[in-house]
């Protein structure tokens, strides 16, 4: 590991997480001394991927790093196959629908489907949540190699945060390939969630709908729609079989 590159990787993932922070408190998280991250940031400075406010000396995220995203979402070939599957998805269950991929105990939204209702909604795509509090993480740690390792932060009062429990959790996405979540990351919503697999059998997605409290929990035909679309896009990835080889209900998508 070089250890230049990787202080500065660390360095951008403390001004992921805060929108904006100035340097002892950089320092701090990361134990380095304030003359060393003052240079790291500087270089990062230059390369757009940092920007210091001039009122207040803070550092935050620069406009590369969003530059570097869109490239990210443009060459993601999950985003592209799910498009399609999610407008349909979002028509046949008039919810939300969210398409994400896995990070380190997160995952990352990667196209976001609106209600089909004309309301107005907020984009969604680039958020990141913890995996454990989500019905789309949930359905990527069930296939995940290591699913319950790490700190499982609450969100709100209803956020699992019992190894034990999320471990059966995990146990019936397997049965099931259905993820659920109530309340768990937001207050006021809920949802389903399916994962994707890809030719070699990996999960390198999931999509689901979000559904609004006073509407759960969700039809059995919700559920349906959502397992249909995870089955679609995960043929068009190439997937064998659907779910995971070796899981209850596997077959030929």
């Amino acid at each position: 590991m070089i250890q230049s590159v990787d202080r500065a990787v660390r360095i951008l993932g403390v001004l992921q997480a805060s929108r904006s922070v100035n340097l002892s408190e950089i320092a701090g998280r990361l134990g380095l001394a304030p003359s060393t991250v003052h240079g790291i940031l500087k270089t990062l400075q230059a390369h757009g991927m940092v920007l210091q406010e001039h009122d207040s000396a803070r550092y935050r995220l620069g406009p590369v790093v969003l530059k570097l995203g869109n490239v990210y979402l443009d060459t993601l070939e999950l985003r592209s196959r799910a498009v399609t599957w999610s407008a349909e998805l979002a028509r046949r269950t008039g919810h939300a629908v969210r398409t994400g991929v896995p990070l380190p105990g997160e995952v990352m939204i990667v196209h976001h489907e609106p209600r089909p209702d004309g309301s107005r909604q907020m984009p969604e795509v680039g958020l990141v949540m913890p995996a454990h509090a989500t019905a789309l993480g949930k359905a990527l740690l069930a296939y995940a190699p290591e699913a319950s390792g790490g700190e499982l932060r609450s969100m709100t009062g209803d956020t699992v945060t019992d190894p034990a429990v999320l471990r059966e959790q995990l146990d019936a996405v397997r049965r099931d390939a259905l993820a659920t979540e109530r309340e768990e990351a937001v207050l006021g919503e809920c949802g389903l969630a399916a994962p994707v697999f890809d030719s070699s059998g990996l999960a390198v997605g999931a999509i689901g709908v979000v559904v609004p409290m006073p509407e759960w929990p969700a039809s059995d035909d919700v559920g349906a729609a959502v397992r249909e679309a995870a089955r679609n896009v995960s043929r068009e990835l190439g997937a064998p079989h659907w779910p995971a080889p070796g899981a209850p209900d596997a077959a030929a998508p």
